[in-house]
């Protein structure tokens, strides 16, 4: 256990990090899910409403230090090819 006083601080810091961070990251997962549902269901305008709210808790994400940069644009890289993916398999 903590001894020092500033031990104790980094402690209650290293809390309320924990916290923030996991609601942001289950906050992403959300979005996520919400927006593989509408890719599942085949549904382009849903997919493309999904993407556009996921998109922003993304970029939030790797400002608050949650996720990496380069995973994040990753993510959104493969997903925004499968968004436009469905449509052209819709139409043809």
């Amino acid at each position: 256990m903590a001894n020092t006083p500033s031990a104790r601080k980094r402690i209650r810091q290293t809390e309320k990090r924990n916290a923030r961070n996991t609601a942001r990251r289950s906050r992403v997962r959300t979005f996520l899910r919400k927006l593989e549902d509408a890719l599942a269901a085949g549904d382009k305008s849903q997919a493309q409403a999904a993407f556009q709210a996921f998109q922003p808790e993304m970029m939030r994400a790797v400002t608050k230090g949650v996720l990496h940069a380069n995973t994040v644009g990753r993510k959104l890289s493969r997903l925004s090819a499968r968004v436009k993916a469905l449509g052209a398999t819709a139409q043809g």
